[in-house]
């Protein structure tokens, strides 16, 4: 027993805890201070719950095997790959600080600046400060629209101006700009592959020393793809999104790759940071949405009666009120607060993610019902059971039963539909955003990018690629989402299992 508890609590908690320090540490390191958001608190606390359940799953082999099972298909793991970046980014960008401010003397009082910055800032600063005047199409590198300019010679004429920063380096754009761009894709890609190699390598290596074999022969193993997880299709996965990272990242310093906005912010970054609020909608709101779905669902199946009668009419009436309402609502309210409470916000970006987390909840309280049906109607199967009315004969106590019967019979449906809820909640931003019920209009996100696209599809030219932009990063997003699901969908639902696919 106490090796066990050692093998699931022990590293796992160090793992979480030395993370927390080395984030608490790292900010006066740099002579910054540290800004904790609510949002960056439960993302945090999301990944040490991750943490947990990993290494409980892996002293439990009826729980292991099905994740096995999910580890074993290829387009599972491909999309694994995919998501593991954005999370990678999300994470990135939920580390905030604040800079110093200039002092007179060494002895005066430190001040800090109201502007947040992440580390995900800190990695794109050149997105983040390259800023145009205006409207710049991709890999352009004059700007979109004619402006009236003076000519030494005092003629005024309409041009299209050269840009501050998008192919500055060049004399000629128009006989310079494509042989300088696959150049720097070159490099961008070799230096990918050269990095992709690396990791490989070092995958490779750990393989070989897990599995006690040689270095080639476990290269040969990968290559022919007779291992149990695809791990010839994660390296090559793995490898594609590298060079297409380092290509994008060495283009992106000298051109704008997806362009402009109208004050010329880059397209680019305003999508990558959209990441992490695609991210904290998808998995905030589970947290919020899984303890009224369990609790009540489980309680309307088990106990019947006057129980599930109050919790059906809750649930139906709930779900007869339009969710856009009673957003709107909370959204009206929560502005009306912060409003009335300025004194409660420091910086800018406090307020947005009160919004923002404000939206987490009233998503999740909207959106627990689905999942309380399905779980009421497995319970009322489950109570039928024999091991259950055995229990129930021999008295152990209702909520005993619920707790050790009922529940651990139940996750698998909670699992899948928490896996395919995901993309759903990510759609659901853009879409509320585009109403103006969402996220903050100050947040970085899809469903803003998407909304304020709407003009500028109207205008003449017109302007295309924020909302290319947004949409190729939600669609991808999504799909590995989906993809990942189907997989857990397989894995975990009996009634497939037992037919075989």
């Amino acid at each position: 027993m106490a090796s066990l508890l050692h093998q699931f609590w022990f590293k796992p908690m160090l793992a979480v805890f030395g993370l927390l320090a080395l984030l608490w540490m790292l900010p006066p390191l740099f002579g910054v201070k540290a800004v904790f958001l609510w949002t960056d608190r439960l993302i945090f606390v999301l990944v040490a719950g991750i943490l947990l359940l990993i290494a409980y799953v892996r002293t439990r082999e009826h729980l292991r095997q099905p994740w096995l099972q999910v580890f074993r298909q290829r387009r599972a793991m491909i999309a694994l790959v995919v998501l593991s970046s954005f999370v990678i980014v999300g994470l990135l960008d939920s580390v905030h600080y604040r800079k110093p401010l200039a002092t007179t003397s060494p002895e005066a009082t430190v001040h800090y600046s109201v502007e947040v910055y992440s580390l995900l800032d800190r990695l794109l600063v050149h997105l983040r400060e390259h800023e145009e005047r205006s409207y710049s199409a991709p890999f352009a590198t004059h700007l979109y629209a004619k402006e009236s300019v003076i000519l030494p010679t005092g003629q005024q004429v309409r041009i299209y101006p050269r840009l501050d920063h998008g192919g500055a380096h060049l004399d000629d754009p128009d006989s310079q700009r494509g042989p300088d761009i696959v150049f720097k894709a070159t490099i961008g890609m070799l230096l990918g592959l050269a990095i992709a190699l690396g990791w490989s390598s070092g995958v490779m290596l750990w393989l070989s020393i897990r599995r006690k074999t040689s270095f080639a022969a476990m290269v040969q193993l990968v290559r022919r793809g007779q291992t149990d997880i695809p791990w010839r299709a994660v390296l090559l996965s793995t490898t594609l999104l590298i060079m297409l990272v380092t290509t994008t990242l060495v283009l992106s310093g000298s051109y704008h790759v997806l362009g402009t906005d109208k004050v010329g912010t880059d397209v680019l970054y305003q999508a990558v940071k959209s990441i992490r609020t695609g991210l904290v909608i998808g998995t905030l709101t589970t947290l919020v949405m899984l303890p009224f779905a369990i609790l009540l669902g489980i309680m309307a199946g088990y106990f019947r009666g006057w129980v599930d009668d109050v919790i059906q009419y809750l649930y139906t009436t709930l779900s007869s009120i339009p969710g856009v309402l009673l957003i709107a609502a909370a959204i009206l309210s929560i502005q009306v607060y912060i409003a009335n409470h300025p004194e409660l916000f420091e910086t800018a970006i406090d307020r947005a993610d009160l919004r923002l987390l404000a939206l987490c909840v009233i998503l999740g309280i909207t959106s627990w019902t689905g999942l309380c049906r399905l779980l009421r109607g497995e319970t009322l199967k489950l109570r039928e059971m024999d091991y259950i009315q055995a229990a129930t004969a021999f008295g152990v106590g209702k909520f005993t039963i619920l707790g050790r019967h009922v529940l651990p019979n139940v996750l698998h449906i909670v699992l899948i539909i928490v896996v395919l809820d995901f993309s759903g909640l990510v759609l659901a931003e853009a879409v509320l955003s585009y109403v103006g019920v969402g996220v903050d209009p100050s947040t970085v996100s899809w469903g803003n990018m998407i909304n304020g696209a709407r003009l500028e599809l109207a205008r003449e030219p017109v302007v295309w690629w924020s909302l290319i932009a947004a949409f190729v990063f939600m669609f991808t997003l999504v799909l590995a989402a989906n993809l990942f699901a189907d997989a857990v969908r397989d894995a975990f639902d009996p009634r497939i299992r037992e037919q075989g696919v």
